[in-house]
């Protein structure tokens, strides 16, 4: 028997988010852009000094927000930790997003905007990535003149990996007059650009972090929302009292303070990357350039034996056939020997 509830209609209209995938673990994860080589001993070690009565304890929050608001080279007050990237994404639709009311997205991009719209009743009026990924910089510019509540900006963008440049998006800062912008800085550390400067001259600005790339914490699942302290304050009124675990406090802080091991990942990433993206078009594959720790490849034809190839071998990948065309798929940019694990697979496959 189905149960009989009074469910809102937004709910009812929508499907439910599947993760992509289970049972990963063992295999070659190069699906979900994770940092696959770990999170450093320092955050391990963190974890380990835990002790049963500080787990019974609830949260504090005051010398991990000094430490993680240090590492970003902002104040405390400036600071918002979040249960996760995605937690910091929906908090906007808690504060600014009303039934009816409209968001501006550009796709393809992070689907968890338009999966929270959709949970809001909200509008979504998406514009569109050219063929080569290109950011639509004057539509995007027209289409704020409308005045939607929340404007989404993936900088470096997922899943093309591409960059919007500082001046476009300064451009589109200063059309945004009566919306809030959210950059969504989850692969920012990859491309060396963040709008994090830029908070105390745009009150409208919001910068949304996580710690599930570089910092290799994505099963502690911490985030943060950075802006103006006027700007942070109305959206922590949306905010529960607890939303960050203790072991992701103590994580964090761990490995920001020996940001060595974070900064290595961030350099190796950023030299396999470019390794990765000529030897795949050595083998007549198109890439797309990107300024993340993962690359859109189209492989054509060859997809359709590749895909189920590498997923009979182990080897994860994301793929996006469905939604971007035939042979699409996103490549996590993993270790040299998994990289060279799908090389040698590709190299089968011709």
């Amino acid at each position: 028997m189905k149960p009989r509830l009074p469910v809102r209609k937004a709910i009812l209209e929508r499907r439910t988010y599947e993760a992509p995938a289970e049972g990963r673990w063992g295999k070659v994860r190069l699906d979900f852009n994770e940092n696959t080589t770990g999170c450093s001993k320092a955050a391990l070690a963190a974890l380990r000094r835990l002790n049963n009565k500080q787990l019974a304890m609830y949260p504090e929050y005051e010398v991990s927000t000094k430490i993680i608001a240090r590492y970003f080279d902002v104040k405390p007050a400036e600071l918002l930790l979040t249960n996760g990237g995605d937690d910091a994404l929906r908090v906007f639709f808690d504060t600014f997003v009303e039934p009816r009311s409209h968001i501006l997205i550009c796709e393809p991009t992070f689907p968890m905007y338009r999966y929270y719209a959709e949970i809001a009743g909200a509008r979504v009026e998406s514009l569109r990535y050219s063929g080569e990924m290109e950011f639509p910089l004057d539509p995007a510019i027209r289409a704020l003149r409308k005045r939607p509540r929340v404007f989404f900006l993936a900088n470096p963008n997922n899943p093309s990996g591409t960059l919007v440049s500082k001046a476009a998006v300064q451009k589109l800062l200063r059309a945004a007059s009566h919306t809030a912008v959210v950059l969504d800085e989850a692969y920012a550390d990859f491309s060396g650009l963040s709008g994090i400067p830029w908070i105390g001259r745009h009150p409208n600005l919001f910068i949304a972090k996580t710690f599930s790339k570089a910092a290799g914490l994505a099963g502690l699942r911490l985030g943060a929302v950075i802006a103006k302290r006027e700007s942070l304050e109305l959206v922590r009124r949306a905010m529960p009292p607890f939303p960050v675990n203790s072991a992701a406090l103590a994580a964090a802080a761990a490995a920001i303070r020996e940001r060595r091991t974070i900064e290595r990942y961030i350099r190796d990433t950023k030299r396999l990357r470019g390794w990765f993206t000529s030897e795949l078009r050595h083998r007549g594959v198109h890439v797309f350039p990107s300024a993340c720790n993962f690359v859109l490849a189209d492989f054509g034809i060859r997809g359709k034996t590749l895909f189920p190839r590498l997923a009979e071998k182990g080897i994860l990948i994301r793929d996006r056939s469905k939604d971007l065309g035939a042979g699409y798929a996103r490549v996590t940019i993993g270790t040299p020997s998994e990289l060279k694990a799908l090389l040698r697979i590709l190299d089968r496959s011709r």
